[in-house]
């Protein structure tokens, strides 16, 4: 039976580790730009705090307060979320191989699956690096994006009506900022601009929340298509 590989030393877990917290911090920031916008779409603090705590993924919040800041009902900001945050369960399926959870700690890595700590984990030359990867990765940010949360929120609140601050344009502007190093390949952007368009041509005629939902819904066919295609001519999808 073949050995499990292991972390060969000291060098290769700080190298880890350092990464992992490299992207915990950096991720983690978005935090108080989240509080604050939920406050300032009409969130409570304890709203937003629980957001952050039991739905733990910084693209479906944004987007929820984002259709609900738009005039969007609660049916439409959670439908939005649900679907942005439907792209954990491929990373789940990516991991589970990998991670080899069992019990209690299946439950506590399950919350942890998102974009950065999978890209961590699945970056790295073994499943021992993957592992620690994985959760140095999700928990430094789960516990910097809670605190976040709750310093944006709480300073928002201060404020007598937080909207004059202008943070309703820092939710696209995080959107923005967490696509932009997943634009690298033509069919990224492909995709992308379909997306936009659909959304952009039914903003005047739709209630708020649903051209988001139009807008994911063509993505994801459009997706499939391009990773089908692929598939089929054996191109490797990028």
């Amino acid at each position: 039976m073949a050995q499990a590989p292991v972390l060969t030393g000291s060098p290769e877990r700080a190298a880890v580790l350092r990464a992992s917290l490299a992207v915990g911090l950096a991720t983690g920031a978005y935090g108080v730009s989240f509080g604050a916008i939920a406050v300032a779409s009409g969130l409570t603090v304890l709203q937003a705090c629980a957001l952050s705590f039991l739905l733990f993924s910084g693209g479906s919040q944004f987007a929820m307060v984002a259709v609900l800041s738009a005039g969007g009902g609660t049916a439409a900001a959670v439908s939005t979320g649900v679907m942005l945050g439907a792209r954990n369960t491929f990373y789940g399926v990516r991991l589970a191989g990998l991670l080899r959870l069992r019990g209690l700690r299946r439950l506590l890595g399950a919350q942890l699956v998102i974009d950065e700590s999978t890209a961590v984990a699945t970056g790295q030359d073994n499943e021992a690096a993957a592992r620690l990867g994985f959760w140095a990765t999700g928990l430094s940010i789960f516990v910097l994006w809670n605190l976040a949360t709750l310093l944006g929120a709480l300073g928002a609140g201060l404020v007598s009506d937080p909207r004059v601050l202008g943070l309703d344009v820092a939710a696209p502007a995080a959107f923005l900022a967490l696509l932009a190093p997943r634009m690298r390949a033509g069919e990224s952007w492909a995709v992308a601009l379909g997306g936009a368009t659909v959304a952009l041509f039914t903003v005047p005629y739709l209630p708020a929340g649903v051209p988001v939902l139009l807008a994911a819904a063509v993505a994801i066919v459009a997706g499939g298509a391009i990773v089908g295609g692929d598939a089929r001519s054996g191109t490797r999808v990028r």
